[in-house]
């Protein structure tokens, strides 16, 4: 059996979840892109799903589709590389949402993303209040 995990069929599976519409449809557009299984009419439950897409700071989020695993990333590689190693043996189906969505778990991947991101939020309040 051979199945075919790469961008154009992770592209795919969205195209078909889109064209589904109905309340998820209606729930995409009032809440961004949900994150959730995928149908398995588009990729069997047997295979291991992962959203990869960029947070609302920029930074490049991996998320196991039924949510057990995900991580922060400074590359688009680094989160796709966490995915395939999140997944082994076996490969992963990649989805790549064109909205942001932000890690609703724990952070598994780059713990200095992490780091890096609050210090930002900090020194931006700080920016904000010197103004006059």
């Amino acid at each position: 059996m051979t199945l075919l995990m790469c961008e154009d069929a992770a592209m795919t599976a969205i195209a078909l979840q889109a064209a589904r519409g109905g309340p998820e449809a209606k729930q995409a557009a009032t809440l961004g892109t949900p994150l959730g299984p995928i149908d398995p009419d588009v990729v069997s439950a047997a295979i291991p799903a992962f959203f990869i897409g960029r947070n609302a700071a920029g930074l490049w989020v991996a998320r196991e589709a039924n949510g057990s695993i995900g991580g922060l990333f400074l590359f688009k590689s680094s989160a796709i590389d966490f995915a395939n190693r999140q997944s082994k043996p076996e490969r992963c189906a990649l989805v790549f949402p064109t909205e942001t969505f932000e890690l609703d778990i724990e952070n598994r991947g780059n713990p200095l993303i992490v780091l890096a991101e609050r210090t930002r939020r900090l020194l931006a309040r700080m920016t904000t209040r010197r103004r006059p």
